[in-house]
């Protein structure tokens, strides 16, 4: 049995897929799913889990390269929101890339998994690539 780290099976199993230059998408809660994209819904109610909390999580055991985020993030949050995002990728040691939402939802499609949270922050989602 699991004592600590991730507990979710679906979710390990995903992260046990996610190989070098496969992404992955975590995503607020009203992000759309795909039919062909496997969806883990991880969400419970307002903001448990947020897309930062996921991240953390698999940023604890997974080695992640590059991020994408949609530029609409930076013009829709507050400032602390974003620098809070930044942080926690750029301490990782992740590059991030900001796109538009447009060229980030065409990205999506192309994920290994979609990952859901109860985010209530507009445009939060975050997709990951294995270094």
């Amino acid at each position: 049995m699991l004592k600590h780290g991730i507990l979710n099976p679906a979710l390990l199993e995903l992260l046990g897929r996610f190989r070098h230059t496969n992404t992955i998408v975590i995503a607020d809660r009203g992000f759309p799913s795909w039919p062909s994209v496997p969806t883990i819904d991880l969400s419970l109610t307002d903001d448990i889990p947020t897309v930062a909390q996921a991240l953390e999580a698999i940023l604890a055991t997974s080695v992640v390269g590059h991020a994408y985020m949609a530029r609409e993030f930076k013009k829709n949050n507050l400032k602390k929101t974003v620098l809070a995002a930044e942080k926690q990728l750029y301490g990782a040691g992740v590059k991030l890339s900001y796109e538009s939402h447009i060229a980030f939802k065409k990205r999506a499609p192309l994920t290994i998994g979609l990952i859901r949270t109860a985010d209530t922050h507009p445009y939060r989602n975050i997709i990951l690539e294995s270094a």
